[in-house]
């Protein structure tokens, strides 16, 4: 039997993410074609549904996640690849007012 080919989308070499554009069950085994028309093989750790993100590579507690090209958040905490990316282990740093300097 021929394994689903999930489609999921990377835009730019830098990402650390990737967006399903399907629901993807937990645990498969994906290919997921880089910018750079490269293939990594990822296997999920959860279930990623339809326009969610998850790692493509480790992201470590602290640094910034990048999705498109842009800066869409900092981990709480270290994510490993093939984790979902969501509110439970990334912060919003945009327009976040009370993250800028002098501010009270």
């Amino acid at each position: 039997m021929k394994e689903k080919n999930y489609r999921t989308i990377v835009m730019r070499p830098e990402d650390s993410v990737a967006v399903a554009l399907e629901e993807i069950p937990a645990k498969t085994k994906l290919t997921v074609t880089l910018p750079d028309k490269k293939t990594k093989e990822i296997i999920l750790k959860e279930t990623i549904l339809f326009g969610h993100k998850f790692a493509i590579k480790l992201v470590t507690a602290g640094s910034t996640i990048l999705k498109y090209g842009e800066v869409i958040g900092k981990a709480i905490r270290d994510i490993e690849e093939g984790e979902h990316v969501h509110v439970h282990n990334l912060e919003g740093v945009r327009g976040r007012g009370d993250k800028v300097v002098g501010n009270k």
